[in-house]
């Protein structure tokens, strides 16, 4: 393997040890309030979830599709992504190799974390300018984002004609 793969194998494995504490971490923290005259500052609302437990969530108040496809797009596509490049590097034959790296680039396309990391930033934004509702970003939202720009670095580095070259050459 060269040294661009190796690299890319390093950032592969960065990625998904990122990934983890930025599904489980909390990722945004939101609190809405009423100000009523004489008595103050009145919590109408507080919640602070990561990604798993707003799936948990929303399953639990039936909002099955969309659930299913926060689950389907920020956990299982990144984490099928990672594996399948890691099949890439490993793999022996030159065949299977490509037929993995052009479905991960397939399912590249797909993969809608790097869309959820902007999603919860635009969220955070837009309640954060107003004054009777707070927003916070947590660790969660940084570790995702840490895997969004990662997993994207790692893919870029790979080197697929040093591992076709190193096939032909082994093979003969």
């Amino acid at each position: 393997m060269n040294v661009r793969n190796i690299i890319a194998f390093v950032l592969i494995i960065a990625s998904l040890l990122c990934l983890y504490p930025g599904l489980t971490e909390p990722m945004l923290s939101i609190r809405i309030a009423a100000k009523i005259p004489l008595i103050g500052d009145f919590e109408l609302f507080e919640r602070t979830q990561s990604v798993i437990e707003a799936i948990r969530s929303l399953y639990d108040f039936d909002n099955n599709l969309v659930a299913t496809l926060i689950l389907i797009f920020s956990v299982v596509i990144p984490v099928l992504k990672a594996v399948l490049l890691l099949i890439v590097l490993a793999a022996k034959k030159w065949r299977f190799r490509r037929h993995i790296y052009r479905f991960v680039a397939a399912i590249g396309k797909w993969s809608m974390a790097d869309v959820f990391v902007v999603g919860v930033f635009l969220a955070y934004l837009a309640t954060a300018s107003e004054e009777s509702i707070s927003a916070e970003i947590f660790e969660g939202f940084y570790y995702f984002t840490a895997y969004c720009i990662i997993s994207i670095l790692g893919i870029q580095i790979m080197d697929l004609r040093e591992i076709k070259r190193t096939l032909s050459t082994y093979n003969n």
